[in-house]
C-alpha cells in the first residue's frame, strides 16, 4: 500500500460519513488533513505528486495529545503493526488553523496495510475521548448563536432546528447527541430556563426545540448612566486580551444575559458571542502602536483619484492622461465610525427612524423654478423623476449598464464626436445606471435650496408617450415644501447646474438632512440605544495626546452626548462642528506593564479611566509530564520581582496551553528565556539567577537551562589574572526543572 492507496481509502471513509475532510478540495500534494467525528485531526502525507510522485511508505501525522489527552502511542504502534516517528515536520500543508499538527504537536506513524490504517484511525478517534465534548460544542453554539441573540432582540421565544445546529458544527450522524445536549439540564441551567418544547421524532434531523422566555426573562441591557472607561493592565501573558473580550460581551449583553458565558467552561460560547457582536458592528478592536495618530483614529486626509461626487475620473480622449492628479479626501477613523454607529442606534427594536447613511444622494432638477412649475409638480404629485437629456433612445436594455456602452451607443446613433463629458452621456448614465434603488434624491430649487427629498423605488424606464422628459424613475418623496430649505443646512458646496448628478457623500451633513426630513427630534439621544464597545489593545504604546487630540475631554462620562455637561467639538479635517461621544459607547484598553510603567501613562488619560490589574495566576496551571507548572511560574516570578520589579513578571498564559514536556521546553526556550534576556538587558548572570542556574566562581558550570564557559583572554590584552573575567552563556539542549523548583538554598563555591 502506497500513499495514493491510503489517500483513496481515507476518502472512502469520508464518503461513508466516518471522517471529515478539512483540507480544501484543491489541495492534492504534500499532506491532506482530515478530522474524526470526535473532533481530532490527522493528516495523510502523500508528498509532491509532480516531483516525487506518491510516497511508497504511508505516514499518518496525528495530534500528539488531542485536546490535552495523553495517548499511549507505543502501544498503539505495536497493536496496529505501525512504526512511530517522533520527528517534527515543518510543512505549510500542516499549518491549517486549529489543526494542532504544527511542529511540536505531532506524532507520526508509518502503517503497512489498509486494515492497520483503518484500525489505527478508529483507535485514535475514541481512545480516552470524552463523549461530552460534542455536547459542549452544541450547547455553546446554541447559547451564543440562538438563545442570547433572541433575548437581545426582545423575542419571547426561539426555535432551533436540529439539522441547522448539526450542519453549523459540521457533525456527522450525530442527531441523538444534539437532542440530548439541547434538552438536558445542563443547557437549560445555562439558559436560565426550566423547560423546552420538543417537536418531531427524538434524535432526528427534523426535530425542533422551542424555548420560551416569558417566565424566565432576562432583563435587556439598558443605557448605562455612566459610560465605562476601563484599562486592564498587568504583565505579559496574564489574559488581558481575553478579559477585554469578556468585558465587552458583558457590556453589550448586560450582566444577567452574559452571566452564562462568563464561566471558564463556556469560553468557546463567549468567543462566538464576541465574534457575532464584532460582525454586527457593536464591538470594534484596534491595536495602538508608536506611529498611530489622530488621522488613523479619528479622521484624516487620504489621497484619492475619485471625483467630488465619489465616481472615478472618466477617461476623456481629448485630454492628456498625464495631467490627471489626485485629491485629498477626509476618511473617518475607527473611533469616529463606532461613535456614529452608537449615536445613531435606536435600540433592539431597530426602529427605522433615520436615513440609511450608506446610501448615495443625487441632486435632481425637474425644471426651471417659476417657469416650469408644471413639470416640477408632475414629478412631486406622481412620485417620479424625469430627464430630458439622452435623446429618444430607450436605454432600458441591460447592455447599457455601464458608462462605455452608453457612450458607444450615443456616438453611433447621435454624435460620433461626443466625449465622456457630453451632458447626454453623463446624465443618462447617472439616471439609468449609477442611481440604484434605495438611493436618495434631493430636488433642487436653484443653486442654494431644496424643496423635496425622496428615495428611489423603481428602475429606469422609457416613456415613449411622454410629451417631455421620457427618461424616468419612480421615487417615494419623504419630504417636500414649496418654500424650500437652504442647501447649506446639509451640503456646504453650491449645486452644479447639471440636471442630475451624484453628491459628494463625504461632505453631506446627514444630521442636517435628517432634521429636514424628520424634524429636530431625529437627533435626540434615545434611552433604548444599545451599548457599543471599542477595545484598544496596547493602549500605552501610542502617544495618547497625539491620538485622541481634543477628544480626550469628551471621554469623560458627564461630557458625553445627552449628559449634563455635554460637549461637542468641531473636527479639523471634515469641518463638522457638532461631533460628540455618545454615552452608550464604552472603551476598554489593555496595557502591558512590562512595555511601559503605569506611572508613565499620560495623566489626562489616567484620570479618565478606571484601572483593573491582572496578575499571573499560577493556580490555573497543573502538573504536565512530571513538571509542576504552577511552582515553576511562581518561582520564576518571585525571582523576577526580587531582581527587577513586579510589573515584569511572566503570565500564566505562556504555559496554559502546554500539553507535554516538549511544549513546556518550547515555551521556555523560545519565549521565557528570550524575554528574561530582554528584561535584564542581556545580563545573563541575572537570567541565570532567575532560572536557578547562578553559581559563584569562575569555572565552567552546567545548569538546568544554561551553561557557562569562561572565555580566554586574547593575546595583547594582559594576562588572565589582569583581564576582566568574561563568560560565554548558551542554552542547554535538554532542560532540567529540578533546580528551578528546588527548595534548597543555592550552592555557592
Amino acid at each position: 500500500m502506497d500513499s495514493r492507496e491510503a489517500l483513496n481509502l481515507v476518502e472512502e471513509m469520508v464518503q461513508r460519513g466516518e471522517l471529515i475532510r478539512v483540507s480544501s478540495a484543491e489541495r492534492t500534494t504534500k499532506a491532506i488533513i482530515f478530522k474524526t467525528l470526535t473532533g481530532r485531526n490527522f493528516a495523510v502525507e502523500i508528498n509532491d505528486t509532480q516531483s516525487r510522485n506518491y510516497a511508497v511508505q504511508v505516514k499518518l501525522v496525528f495530534e500528539r495529545a488531542p485536546g490535552g489527552v495523553q495517548l499511549d502511542w507505543p502501544s498503539a504502534a505495536s497493536k496496529f503493526d505501525g512504526q512511530l516517528n517522533d520527528l517534527q515536520f515543518q510543512s505549510s500543508a500542516l499549518q491549517t488553523k486549529g489543526s494542532n499538527l504544527e511542529p511540536g504537536k505531532q506524532m507520526s506513524v508509518v502503517v503497512r496495510s489498509p486494515q492497520s490504517l483503518q484500525d489505527l484511525i478508529a483507535w485514535y478517534a475514541v481512545t480516552h475521548h470524552a463523549q461530552i465534548a460534542n455536547a459542549d460544542k452544541i450547547r455553546a453554539h446554541a447559547l451564543a448563536r440562538y438563545i442570547l441573540p433572541a433575548r437581545q432582540r426582545g423575542e419571547s421565544s426561539v426555535t432551533i432546528l436540529a439539522s441547522k445546529i448539526h450542519n453549523d458544527l459540521g457533525l456527522s450522524k450525530n442527531f441523538p447527541n444534539v437532542d440530548q445536549a439541547l434538552t438536558g439540564k445542563i443547557f437549560l441551567k445555562q439558559c436560565n430556563l426550566s423547560t423546552v418544547q420538543r417537536s418531531g421524532a427524538a434524535g432526528s434531523s427534523a426535530t425542533t426545540f422551542t424555548y420560551h422566555f416569558e417566565n424566565q426573562a432576562i432583563p435587556m441591557p439598558q443605557k448605562s448612566t455612566i459610560a465605562s472607561n476601563l484599562i486592564l493592565y498587568g504583565p505579559p501573558g496574564t489574559g488581558k486580551t481575553y478579559a477585554s473580550a469578556a468585558e465587552a460581551v458583558r457590556l453589550c449583553l448586560g450582566e444577567a444575559q452574559a452571566a452564562p458565558l462568563l464561566v471558564p467552561e463556556q469560553r468557546e460560547a463567549l468567543m462566538l458571542s464576541y465574534r457575532d457582536l464584532v460582525a454586527a458592528g457593536r464591538i470594534d478592536f484596534v491595536t495602538f502602536h508608536q506611529s498611530y495618530s489622530y488621522e488613523d483614529f479619528v479622521e484624516g486626509l487620504r489621497p484619492t483619484t475619485e471625483m467630488d461626487d465619489g465616481s472615478l475620473e472618466p477617461v476623456d480622449e481629448t485630454r492628456d492622461v498625464s495631467t490627471s492628479g489626485f485629491r485629498l479626501r477626509c476618511e473617518d477613523g475607527i473611533f469616529k465610525r463606532i461613535c456614529e454607529r452608537a449615536r445613531l442606534d435606536r435600540g433592539s427594536a431597530n426602529e427605522k427612524t433615520g436615513l440609511d447613511r450608506q446610501r448615495r444622494i443625487f441632486k435632481v432638477s425637474l425644471g426651471r423654478r417659476g417657469q416650469e412649475e408644471d413639470r416640477i409638480s408632475d414629478g412631486l404629485d406622481n412620485n417620479l423623476v424625469h430627464l430630458g437629456w439622452g435623446g429618444d433612445i430607450d436605454w432600458s436594455p441591460e447592455s447599457f449598464d455601464n458608462f462605455d456602452a452608453i457612450k458607444r451607443e450615443w456616438n453611433t446613433k447621435k454624435d460620433p464626436g461626443a466625449t465622456g463629458k457630453d451632458s447626454n452621456i453623463e446624465m443618462i448614465f447617472s439616471l439609468r445606471s449609477d442611481m440604484q434603488v434605495g438611493d436618495y434624491i434631493v430636488l433642487s430649487d436653484g443653486r442654494d435650496a431644496i424643496r423635496a427629498v425622496g428615495k428611489v423605488t423603481g428602475h429606469y424606464y422609457y416613456d415613449a408617450s411622454a410629451s417631455y422628459h421620457p427618461h424616468r424613475r419612480e421615487v417615494e418623496w419623504l419630504w417636500q415644501d414649496v418654500a424650500g430649505v437652504r442647501r447649506d443646512v446639509f451640503y456646504k458646496k453650491f449645486f452644479r447646474q447639471h440636471a442630475i448628478y451624484r453628491l459628494n457623500r463625504d461632505i453631506v451633513d446627514w444630521d442636517g438632512l435628517e432634521e429636514i426630513v424628520f424634524g429636530k427630534t431625529a437627533q435626540q439621544v434615545v434611552t433604548t440605544a444599545r451599548p457599543y464597545v471599542l477595545v484598544i489593545d496596547e493602549i500605552n504604546r501610542a502617544n495618547i495626546s497625539k491620538v485622541f487630540g481634543e477628544l480626550i475631554t469628551l471621554l469623560e462620562p458627564d461630557k458625553r452626548l445627552g449628559e449634563t455637561n455635554e460637549i461637542r467639538v468641531q473636527l479639523p479635517y471634515s469641518g463638522r462642528s457638532s461631533f460628540g461621544v455618545p454615552s452608550n459607547l464604552h472603551i476598554i484598553g489593555t496595557m502591558n506593564t512590562a512595555d511601559r510603567s503605569i506611572a508613565l501613562l499620560d495623566t489626562a488619560l489616567r484620570r479618565r479611566f478606571k484601572f483593573r490589574e491582572l496578575m499571573p495566576q499560577p493556580s490555573l496551571l497543573s502538573r504536565v509530564d512530571g513538571v509542576d507548572l504552577a511552582k515553576v511560574l511562581a518561582t520564576l516570578n518571585e525571582r523576577i520581582e526580587f531582581l527587577f520589579d513586579r510589573e515584569h513578571q511572566i503570565g500564566h498564559a505562556y504555559f496554559i496551553g502546554c500539553q507535554s514536556r516538549q511544549d513546556i521546553e518550547e515555551v521556555m526556550r523560545h519565549k521565557v528565556i528570550p524575554l528574561l534576556a530582554e528584561y535584564f538587558y542581556e545580563d545573563w548572570n541575572k537570567v541565570a539567577a532567575v532560572l536557578g542556574d547562578a553559581k559563584d566562581g569562575e569555572n565552567y558550570h552546567s545548569g538546568g537551562f544554561l551553561k557557562r564557559e569562561r572565555l580566554v583572554c586574547p593575546p595583547g590584552m594582559g594576562s588572565d589574572d589582569e583581564a576582566p573575567i568574561r563568560f560565554r552563556w548558551s542554552v542547554q539542549e535538554k532542560f532540567d526543572f529540578s533546580k528551578l523548583v528546588s527548595n534548597d538554598a543555592p550552592n555557592r563555591s
